[in-house]
């Protein structure tokens, strides 16, 4: 089948399951309400707003924009960890980005309390992910080099640091924030508000920018450090602002969403089977098939249990373990 068949279906079956998302939940919701309440909020139809409206506008349609944006978002990050790497399973858990940013919004809930207000919650968990960050690249350069090898270390050396660090704010500060804490660390999308759409989409937004200007150096990649030097690539530059752009999107995600793992590592891997390992189709695969499977985790995380919601992060770390089960069968039937 052509690529661009892949595409469009893809963006044909997001649609769908977005539609779905602010259907469904809690209160099911029919499509002529829907329609009426997006026509009453852009000023096409008259009349007053409900309680229907306001959820759907409100609430349903953020959440399912924000799972969207985000989805995307990790999928890019995970395609260029795994590249700058040469690790199949890298992903934001792997270099301490998602751990410092847990450990910051942690130390919020537990300690210090909303002292700036709602912004301060997604602030402490932004700092807490450059914080780790930055602590791996100056690890790495103690180390004097940025190679693959020196910078995963480094960055699990860094993530049981924060994770060590986050255990102890749980246990030691209010424990009744536990369960806030443990709905928070396992990912979630009930934040997700009007307001914080700008600051997501400045993380996207600077992840696909330079994901688009840097293709083909990443292609260049694909055949080695050596190779990559001859072609006039600086691969350690080239590694570090990687690195730089991964943390500083990654923190905003976590920011607005918890922890939600797994999605930056079996997103690339699929979207292989799709687009090959050129970066350009493969990053167009990667923001389409992330922003599809974190949808339709968070539709089944609020339809399992319901009307009680589950944490996102229960699905996608169900799903992430049974993709690395049957990643291992392949290789050993291989």
């Amino acid at each position: 089948m052509p690529q661009f068949i892949h595409y469009i279906l893809g963006v044909a079956l997001l649609a769908t399951l977005m539609v779905l998302s602010i259907a469904f939940g809690s209160t099911p919701i029919e499509a002529g309400d829907i329609l009426a309440a997006i026509g009453r909020s852009l000023g096409i139809w008259d009349g007053e707003s409900g309680p229907i409206d306001r959820i759907i506008i409100d609430l349903r349609t953020p959440r399912t924009l924000f799972a969207a944006i985000i989805g995307a978002g990790l999928g890019l990050v995970g395609a260029l960890l795994q590249t700058v790497t040469r690790n199949d399973l890298a992903d934001p858990f792997l270099f301490g980005l998602s751990s410092g940013a847990a450990t910051g919004a942690v130390f919020v809930i537990t300690v210090t309390g909303d002292l700036l207000g709602t912004w301060t919650l997604p602030l402490a968990a932004f700092l807490g992910g450059m914080l780790a960050s930055l602590t791996v690249l100056a690890l790495v350069q103690k180390l004097g080099n940025t190679n693959p090898e020196k910078l995963i270390l480094a960055g699990l050396a860094v993530s049981f640091l924060f994770s060590a660090a986050t255990n102890y704010l749980v246990f030691a500060g209010d424990h009744r924030a536990a369960h806030s804490v443990i709905f928070w660390m396992l990912g979630g999308l009930g934040l997700a508000r009007w307001s914080s759409l700008a600051l997501l989409l400045l993380g996207f937004g600077v992840l696909v920018g330079f994901a688009a200007f840097n293709h083909r150096k990443l292609d260049a990649l694909l055949a080695g450090d050596m190779t990559a030097e001859s072609l006039g690539v600086s691969v350690t530059s080239t590694r570090k602002n990687v690195f730089l752009i991964c943390a500083f999107a990654t923190a905003i995600f976590v920011s607005i969403a918890g922890v939600i793992g797994f999605v930056g590592l079996m997103v690339p891997h699929i979207s292989r089977a799709f687009a090959g390992r050129l970066h350009a189709p493969l990053f167009l695969s990667c923001t389409i098939i992330g922003a599809l499977l974190l949808t339709a985790s968070d539709l089944i995380a609020r339809l399992l249990l319901a009307p009680q919601e589950l944490p996102v992060g229960v699905i996608t770390t169900s799903l992430g373990a049974l993709f690395v089960f049957i990643m291992l069968m392949k290789k050993r039937l291989y």
